[in-house]
């Protein structure tokens, strides 16, 4: 942090198409992107997504509208968007123990807010290729939602996956807002299924317990995976978070922990959605294929450390996050092996590459992998750990406070901002430092078995 503090972090050209985004305070939750001109010397009014320019006026969409105008502050539409802000961030909670934290909270939810339509649509972001709804993206928006109060928002998230949802119980890699599949011949990421289950499961225990999301939605998706898992007891090898194809792994035959972790975390969900819901015979199902699954991630990739790929020395990178809380119980040996990631992905930006041997860039930091472990350090109750990177991602925020989704070798915001899966994991950190936030059940075998 004193490195960053000895340089201005946004030095030169700015390396976003966007610092932040405007709103109109309400439904429909309208957005349009500030050009890097239009952010000079700008800011936002108080928890909202009105702007006020260098120049004292008002940046906004009037309710009903879509496009960005710029008002005086006295008009009464000025005022009626901010509170409408302010009333929806006052339904639930803002997490976060200190003032900059609070900021950095009260930004990502309204930036995640103006990421949703009212159909449920949540894209990754507002531009090009990002603004398309992945499905595991949005299943954490789900769950950040649920975590901060906005139940509403977290069903129509679901609801949208549910609708979109392909008859084999798999999602595509990416959904337009009207639902409509984008084929672009990317691979199918199949960590997306474990990920919808979890927020499914996560948000239900913000909702007293009520499953937020279709039950066929939830067999159709849990028994894709039970179904799948082969002799060994790992699911096939497929793209996961990382979008790149199995050949292109160290072990391109089998899947890698980004795959096979998820979908643990997602069956263990499952099962106890149909526990808690009164089916048995599904949840003897999913138990099994867990247990199946948990045996095999412990034998494949934990006799290694928990590299990616199921290899001696394989390359490590933020999946081994998935297998920590909150998506796990506590484990000693997963522990070690998140500090040795951080040892392998840590930059002299300060923050972390995606994967070790990470093919991109290799001085530019993911915030997306940084938010992981500083979700890992705070459910895991490491609170100096978890509040060191939470400082380090509030330090690289835009210009107008808006988490992106990189940050280069010179500390400057780099590609598409606000990120919504940034934005999700810094409000499930934060709202970890303040109460635990629920793990997936280790389930044990129950009765009836399934008779097939």
């Amino acid at each position: 942090m004193a490195t960053c503090s000895a340089r201005d972090p946004f030095s030169g050209p700015p390396g976003y198409e966007s610092p932040g985004l405007v709103g109109g305070g309400g439904w429909p939750y309208a957005q349009a992107a500030v050009s890097p001109e239009q952010a000079e010397g700008a800011r936002y009014i108080l928890n909202s997504s009105v702007l006020r320019l260098a120049d004292g006026r008002a940046m906004l969409i009037p309710h009903g509208g879509t496009e960005a105008v710029t008002l005086p502050v006295t008009d009464p539409r000025v005022g009626a968007a901010v509170k409408g802000d302010r009333d929806w961030l006052n339904s639930g909670t803002v997490p976060g123990g200190t003032l900059e934290h609070r900021g950095m909270a009260a930004r990502a939810l309204l930036d995640l807010r103006l990421l949703t339509t009212p159909t449920g649509a949540s894209t990754a972001s507002w531009y090009g290729m990002w603004n398309y709804v992945w499905p595991r993206d949005a299943a954490f928006h789900a769950a950040a939602f649920a975590a901060t109060g906005h139940p509403r928002e977290a069903r129509d998230v679901l609801a949208f996956l549910a609708r979109v949802q392909e008859p084999d119980g798999r999602w595509d890699t990416r959904y337009r807002p009207d639902g409509s599949a984008v084929d672009d011949g990317r691979a199918v990421q199949l960590d997306e299924i474990g990920w919808v289950l979890w927020a499914t499961w996560f948000t239900s225990r913000y909702a007293d317990g009520a499953t937020t999301a279709p039950w066929p939605m939830v067999q159709r998706a849990a028994d894709w995976i039970a179904r799948n898992l082969g002799p060994d007891g790992l699911p096939p090898a497929g793209s996961d978070y990382f979008e790149r194809r199995p050949s292109a792994e160290q072990d391109p035959d089998r899947p890698t922990l980004g795959v096979s972790a998820p979908l643990l975390v997602g069956l263990r969900a499952a099962a106890a959605l149909a526990q808690r819901s009164g089916h048995p015979v599904d949840e003897a199902r999913w138990t099994k294929a867990a247990q199946k699954l948990d045996q095999a991630i412990r034998r494949e990739y934990g006799a290694h450390g928990y590299p990616r790929s199921p290899i001696p020395n394989g390359n490590m990178d933020a999946s081994v996050t998935f297998l920590a809380p909150p998506f796990a119980p506590h484990d000693m040996s997963v522990e070690f092996a998140l500090g040795h990631a951080v040892e392998r992905l840590s930059l002299d930006n300060g923050g972390l590459l995606p994967g070790e041997n990470w093919p991109g860039n290799p001085t530019t930091a993911w915030t997306p992998e940084v938010a992981l472990f500083a979700l890992a350090d705070a459910a895991s109750g490491r609170t100096v750990q978890a509040a060191a990177w939470l400082d380090w991602l509030a330090a690289h925020r835009t210009s107008l406070g808006v988490l992106p989704e990189k940050v280069d070798a010179d500390h400057r915001p780099a590609s598409v901002a606000p990120l919504g899966w940034t934005a999700s994991l810094v409000l499930l950190t934060l709202t970890a430092g303040e109460h635990p936030l629920p793990i997936p059940p280790v389930p044990a075998t129950p009765t009836p078995e399934d008779p097939s």
